[in-house]
């Protein structure tokens, strides 16, 4: 399994090499500022794809001495690189455009030009829906932003295209450059939403709502009124990997072997659950107490 995010990310970066080529070979045949914002754009496409090629590698590491849980984090490094590598491409273009508001230029060979961004978009389509489909059954953050990047690129390319059709049509060239900026406003903002989706994983945010409720669910068929609880209930995401620890309250009259069989069937239970799941118990005597879940957390 540990081969087959890298076979995809390999994939990404073919892809963006490829595409990138045809994107050029637009631009220069038709001259038009909007395919060279599009062909920007597909530039960090390659750097975001090196870069998600590299922490894949490093986060499909096993755990070490220094990574006692893992490299899985190295992932969100590369979905924030990408998000940068977007805000540079936004730049580029706007650099290119804005001269062309006030000195548009003729757009040369449109139906050749448009013909090869059909033919680079309908490539990043299918390879952005490969991309997506790994990503979320293997539960790499890294495949899924690679897989969304490439459909924001789809869609800027759509948008290229229409607007060009439009350049055509009417013989408005200013309109060129207008695009090129409305696509740096769109790239902008799948830019931020990479960078902030990166932050929140590397500052261990909670699970989503639905997962948090499947855990409960789990530890609501090992409840007993007066004897067995939980309490002190948190969970994390690193990339793939899930993370939950709480306390489990049991009567201190029970043995310690008794207490490790509920914590072994409970930890079965949440397996068949959620993959990859690491699970931290601590067990304590219901009748202390201290034992409520306003009590400082701590651990054994």
């Amino acid at each position: 399994m540990s081969a087959s995010p890298l076979r995809y990310a390999s994939l990404s970066i073919a892809t963006a090499v490829v595409v990138l080529g045809l994107k050029l070979a637009a631009w220069k045949v038709s001259g038009s500022v909007g395919l060279l914002s599009d062909a920007l754009e597909t530039l960090t496409n390659v750097g975001g794809a090196l870069m998600a090629f590299t922490m894949l590698r490093i986060a499909l590491q096993p755990p070490d001495a220094a990574h006692a849980y893992g490299h899985g984090k190295a992932e969100y490094f590369s979905s924030g690189f990408e998000g940068v590598l977007i805000f540079v491409a936004a730049a580029l273009i706007a650099v290119e455009a804005i001269p062309r508001l006030t000195d548009p230029q003729p757009i040369e060979a449109p139906g050749l030009g448009l013909g090869i961004a059909v033919l680079a978009s309908l490539i990043n389509l299918v390879v952005a829906q490969m991309l997506l489909r790994a990503g979320r059954r293997l539960h790499s953050v890294t495949l899924v932003a690679d897989g969304r990047h490439l459909m924001t690129d789809v869609w800027t390319t759509v948008g290229v295209l229409v607007g060009l059709a439009i350049v055509v049509l009417s013989g408005w060239l200013w309109m060129d450059a207008a695009i090129a900026l409305l696509v740096a406003a769109h790239v902008l903002f799948e830019g931020f939403k990479l960078i902030a989706e990166a932050a929140q994983g590397l500052m261990d945010s909670a699970w989503p709502a639905d997962e948090q409720a499947r855990l409960l669910a789990v530890l609501d068929r090992f409840r007993v009124d007066g004897e067995v609880d939980f309490h002190a209930i948190r969970t994390r995401r690193a990339a793939a990997l899930h993370f939950a620890d709480f306390h489990v309250l049991v009567p201190g009259s029970w043995t310690v072997q008794r207490g490790h069989d509920l914590i072994e069937q409970i930890e079965a239970a949440l397996a068949e659950q959620f993959e990859r799941l690491i699970v931290s118990t601590h067990l304590e005597p219901s009748e202390d107490p201290r034992s409520y879940e306003g009590r400082p957390l701590h651990h054994s």
